[in-house]
């Protein structure tokens, strides 16, 4: 059947949007057992999620069906790694335990037991915070896959080995577990759904270290896999939120709020809260810094109704609001329940800047010895920088000028080699402070000025205009696209629209001229591959 082959060669080539509509259009009874997967790999990946289940559930029945125990764990697994990726980890554990029950009925030594090892390691991780229990694991899903010399649970073990060892410590050795896995990945040797979540768990842990160096090159490898994967929805969503948090890190403001809003849109249908909540949260922290208090407040309220505690920036949002009582309560409730000092990582500066502010010395004096703690043991450039800024404020507080502008001309130079250029003007604020308390007025005059111009700037390019749509299209046949590309028929956008499906038509016509295609699925693959659904 031609349809099953161009199915079949659509996945090869990663161009799952085409496989899905090929294979949805085929009774799945009428499917196999690895057609079946395609189609709900395919579906997976683009955004269908429960069809997905649904299907891999099924396929996983006729194998235990027609006593192909081993290929019956192979979809239990997979249905445990993907569920447990969204977060849905009481289903996740019900797969678990089923596999386990399969493997354990099949009798059999199989990578699938490695696979089952994993599973348990993250569920222990989730459910119990066992960071030793999940650590054990990952180190037999590890040893099983190199009996058997499968890369994508080697990678996926390497990663998980790594970064329990970072927890636990061991960051020197976590991290070169995870840069070797990153070597895996950007060879292209590990299938879609083992890279897609490879690369979201390396750049979570680099983003979670503070280590920008690695935070920002693999979050450029991340964007150029997803070019190259059609259709993508869920690792899109997860892309655009790491570009989101590194863009905005680097002052691009503008480009970051995009990021944002393009995150929160592929993160909400279908909908996965954790990383949902954490895109809302970067929302709210664009648009505080920007000057735009209520969209803030928003975007963090959003945050919180998705699960995500939207902090230290909603803290910070009270500040600016001057609500101070409501920002130390915030501040320090956090601080309070945080105990791995990865998390309180993200707290200290801000409860630094909140005592300072409108709190106790001692306790911003506190925290900020920690920051400089952490950014040693973490061995970050960032942390250590903002250590020094924090130390800085700290010594202003205290009246000892002199000893404030080593520490905060330390950290504007770090923060302004690292490109960090809202950190590096608040530094400079700072120093203009030093520098009056020192009788050097001129000098003062001149960090201000500096300071509010790269401010103003970075301001400004949240409110920069929206670029012209690619290709010639106008703003009208972008509209009709990005419905074209939701899977509607004409006769569905024309009565969105409230015009004929004549002009529909002839809109679909014009659309596939300017952007040389020759059909809708084709269409759709450029709207998706160009970020415009």
């Amino acid at each position: 059947m031609r349809t099953i082959e161009d199915a079949r060669s659509a996945c090869d080539e990663h161009r799952w949007g085409d496989a899905w509509r090929l294979l949805s259009a085929i009774p799945a009874s009428d499917l196999d057992v690895d057609d079946l997967d395609r189609l709900a790999t395919a579906g997976y990946l683009i955004g269908h999620d429960e069809e997905a289940f649904r299907n891999w559930t099924q396929a996983h029945q006729r194998c235990v069906d027609a006593g192909a125990l081993h290929r019956a764990a192979h979809f239990g697994v997979k249905l445990a790694q993907c569920l447990g990726f969204k977060a849905d980890l009481g289903r996740c554990r019900g797969w678990v335990e089923r596999t386990a029950r399969v493997l354990e009925q099949a009798g059999i030594d199989c990578v699938e037991q490695g696979y089952l090892e994993y599973g348990l390691g993250m569920l222990r991780l989730f459910e119990a915070g066992d960071i030793p229990g999940a650590h054990g694991h990952f180190v037999r899903a590890g040893k099983v896959a190199a009996r058997f010399a499968h890369h994508d649970l080697t990678t996926q073990a390497r990663i998980g080995e790594g970064r329990m060892l970072v927890y636990l410590g061991e960051l020197s050795e976590g991290m070169a577990l995870l840069d070797e896995a990153m070597v895996s990945i950007e060879a292209g040797e590990l299938s879609t759904l083992a890279a897609g979540d490879g690369y979201c768990t390396v750049i979570d842990a680099c983003a979670e270290l503070f280590d920008l160096a690695r935070w920002r090159s693999w979050t450029e490898s991340f964007t150029r896999w997803c070019d190259g994967e059609q259709e993508l929805v869920l690792y899109r969503g997860h892309c655009f939120l790491h570009r989101a948090e590194v863009l905005g890190l680097l002052g691009q403001w503008g480009d970051a709020l995009g990021e944002a809003r393009h995150a929160c849109d592929r993160l909400a249908a279908p909908v996965n809260p954790g990383a949902l909540g954490a895109a809302c949260a970067i929302e709210g922290d664009l648009l505080r810094l920007s000057g735009d208090l209520g969209g803030a407040d928003a975007a963090y309220q959003r945050a919180s109704i998705h699960g995500h505690d939207p902090q230290p920036g909603l803290a910070l949002l009270r500040l600016a609001q001057d609500r101070a009582e409501a920002s130390l309560g915030m501040i320090r409730r956090a601080l309070g329940e945080t105990v791995w000092p990865i998390g309180r990582a993200r707290l200290l500066a801000a409860t630094v800047e909140i005592e300072l502010a409108v709190g106790d010395h001692a306790l911003a004096k506190s925290a900020m010895e920690e920051l400089h703690v952490v950014g040693r043991e973490l061995a970050s450039p960032l942390l250590r920088a903002h250590a020094a800024s924090a130390a800085g404020a700290v010594l202003l507080k205290e009246g000892d000028d002199k000893a404030a502008l080593v520490e905060l001309r330390r950290a504007f130079n770090q923060l302004n080699r690292l490109g960090l250029r809202h950190d590096a003007a608040k530094a400079r604020l700072l120093i203009a402070q030093a520098c009056s308390g020192l009788g050097d007025n001129e000098a003062a005059a001149m960090e201000r000025a500096a300071a509010h111009a790269t401010l103003e700037a970075l301001q400004q390019s949240v409110h920069a205009t929206t670029p012209a749509p690619p290709d010639g299209l106008t703003a009208r046949e972008l509209e009709v696209l990005r419905l074209l590309a939701q899977g509607k028929t004409n006769r569905v956008i024309a009565g969105e629209l409230i015009v004929s499906e004549k002009t529909v038509a002839s809109h679909v016509s014009h659309i596939f001229t300017k952007l040389g295609v020759a059909s809708r699925s084709a269409a759709t693959a450029y709207a998706y591959d160009h970020d415009l659904v």
